[in-house]
């Protein structure tokens, strides 16, 4: 096998435009999401032991497999270069077009999402809006078109937009919790904490929620899909990882307190819970503008959001089409703003078609959830690549006489019982996103959709794949005539 996948060899005249800065708050615009907090308080007070449960077993763990594979192989394409130097071409792919193809059904998810959130811009009618399918649309096309336009512009503008969305997200829950804490300081919390109740109720819903909170806290890898255009990636990947992730972590569980005890876990909707229980708050403390202010934040917020997914996982299928599994088009990158513009272009297309394909005969919110378990499945496939190729390259004889790597505390041990936990929980993730949700009214509905969807994104691929592999090896057999 060899050391450095062929792709990054031929990557042509990308610009290294990322800073320590810049990928710390790409990584919080990424990872970090208003609505995960909304949809933890809607599930009650036990969603606030299950954020330290996945911190611990699960977020942390992959930050230290993303920092070893990110500092021992800061190729252009992240995921997909790792899995392909352990596992070879075919496996490569099918981590890389999974990893991609998610982003299809999850920026519908993140965009009728952020719609919502942005709702409560508008003051008194912000919570008719947020239920609103045509408003919700419009936004949705609108955040879309603004995220595409500046990432093809190039990563010297696009960043701008990922660097607001960081600070944007992370502002208004620190308002969040100033307000919360306000109130319950004078006034008590609405829902009653104890010990007993914050713990995991392992009942039904709660085991079916658990992949959603998992999924809250995964994108830590994505920036690494992007070496080829950060600043000494060996060294500003990991600090930025570790130091987002702690942040990050932070947030969830604090925020999940503070909705909580502004409104009862009944009344928080799992899109825009958020910044209903701010609107709550800023009206108790006579201070409504405080509300309008965090929806306008968080709109920029959830744009960098949409920004930084559209940045980083771009880069997958432009590495691919590079190797020539994807049409050649997809490695072609801008004349002008040296960007891979083909592959963010159809990624925009597709994702709007499924945002439109996604409200055929449901209601908003059961929309929502067949998108946001369609990405979860799609999405922990290549996770649970990315855990198999840190335990393969771990045995590699390179890897302690690497002076760059940030290596995995442990040794050989230490590999395993991170990879093997994050392996275990993305699994079960992919498990438990497959059962409809317990209040869906229309339970084989929504599993036909959900089946069908990601099945036939997965044979699409592989169609692809065989298709390129073809046309290579006839290339090849020219070649050598």
């Amino acid at each position: 096998m060899s050391t450095s996948p062929s792709s990054n060899e031929s990557v042509p005249q990308l610009r290294r435009e990322m800073g320590f800065w810049d990928v710390l708050l790409f990584n919080i615009a990424t990872v970090l999401g208003p609505r995960w907090i909304a949809a933890a308080a809607h599930n009650g007070t036990s969603s606030i032991s299950l954020w330290v449960l996945a911190t611990l077993f699960f977020f942390v763990p992959t930050a230290f497999v993303v920092n070893e594979l990110s500092s021992r192989f800061p190729h252009e394409g992240g995921l997909y270069a790792w899995s392909k130097e352990a596992f070879g071409d075919f496996h490569g792919f099918v981590a890389g077009w999974t990893y991609w193809i998610y982003t299809v059904f999850y920026f519908p998810g993140l965009l009728m999402a952020s719609a919502a959130m942005s709702a409560y811009a508008f003051g008194a009618h912000g919570a008719a809006l947020a239920q609103n399918r045509t408003f919700l649309l419009l936004v949705s096309f609108a955040l879309l078109t603004v995220a595409v336009g500046l990432n093809i512009i190039g990563l010297n503008i696009g960043k701008w937009l990922q660097n607001a969305g960081g600070l944007a997200t992370y502002l208004p829950l620190l308002m969040l919790t100033a307000i919360a804490g306000v109130l319950w300081f004078r006034h008590g919390s609405v829902t009653h904490f104890t010990w007993h109740n914050i713990q995991p109720d392992w009942n039904w819903d709660t085991v079916n929620f658990w992949s959603q909170i998992a999924f809250a806290l995964t994108g830590l890898e994505l920036v690494s899909t992007m070496s080829g255009e950060i600043r000494d990636p060996r060294r500003t990947l990991p600090r930025a990882v570790m130091g987002a992730a702690a942040l990050i972590a932070l947030m969830y569980i604090i925020g999940t307190f503070a909705v909580l005890s502004l409104v009862p876990a009944a009344e928080a909707d799992p899109k825009s819970g958020v910044f209903h229980a701010i609107a709550v708050g800023a009206v108790a403390l006579k201070i409504g503008f405080v509300g309008i202010l965090a929806a306008l934040l968080v709109t920029v917020g959830n744009a960098g959001g949409v920004g930084s997914t559209v940045a980083g996982i771009a880069r997958v299928p432009f590495v691919v089409g590079i190797d020539r599994y994807l049409p050649k088009a997809f490695g072609r990158i801008h004349p002008r703003w040296k960007t891979p513009y083909v592959s963010i272009l159809v990624q925009a297309g597709i994702s709007g078609a499924v945002l439109l394909l996604s409200q055929i005969n449901e209601t908003s919110r059961g929309a929502y959830l067949v998108l946001i378990d369609a990405a979860i499945i799609l999405y922990f496939i290549p996770f649970l690549y990315m855990y198999a190729a840190a335990v393969k390259l771990g045995g590699r004889s390179d890897r302690q006489g690497n002076p760059h790597a940030v290596l995995i505390p442990g040794g050989t041990l230490g590999i395993w019982i991170a990879s093997g936990l994050g392996f275990l929980v993305v699994l079960g993730g992919i498990v438990l996103a497959l059962i409809p949700p317990g209040d869906s009214s229309n339970k084989v509905g929504f599993e036909l959709k959900l089946v069908g969807g990601t099945v036939s994104a997965i044979v699409l691929g592989l169609v692809l794949y065989w298709r390129g592999a073809r046309a290579k090896g006839r290339e090849g057999l020219t070649g050598g005539q």
